[in-house]
């Protein structure tokens, strides 16, 4: 798996599908070639300072790197969004929704 670092790369995502949840909105796209699944994260200032803010960054990466390569699409870019309540739910819960909405999104 590897990382979305691009801006273009961000903006692309965002025109594909997404799924919100309580704790993070999930954006896919698929590039339609043959190249490694690629995952990105962001988290706007609205949430809170820098501190709080790679708080949820951790966690979402933690749920990254612990249940996509498990469900993650070949050839798929993923943009997690965190959200204010992720700071909060139990970690239990956002890998469920992390899950479902994964499987929504690859229909």
């Amino acid at each position: 798996m590897e990382r979305l670092r691009a801006r273009r790369d961000f903006l692309a995502a965002n025109k594909g599908r997404r799924a919100v949840t309580d704790g993070f909105i999930l954006l896919a796209r698929d590039r339609a070639d043959e190249g490694a699944v690629r995952v990105g994260f962001t988290v706007t200032k609205k949430i809170g300072n820098a501190v709080v803010r790679n708080r949820l960054k951790r966690r979402l990466r933690a749920l990254v790197s612990e249940s996509m390569p498990t469900l993650a699409s070949p050839a798929h870019d993923y943009v997690l969004i965190g959200r204010a309540p992720g700071l909060t739910r139990a970690y239990v819960d956002m890998a469920a929704d992390l899950e479902r909405a994964v499987r929504k999104l690859v229909r």
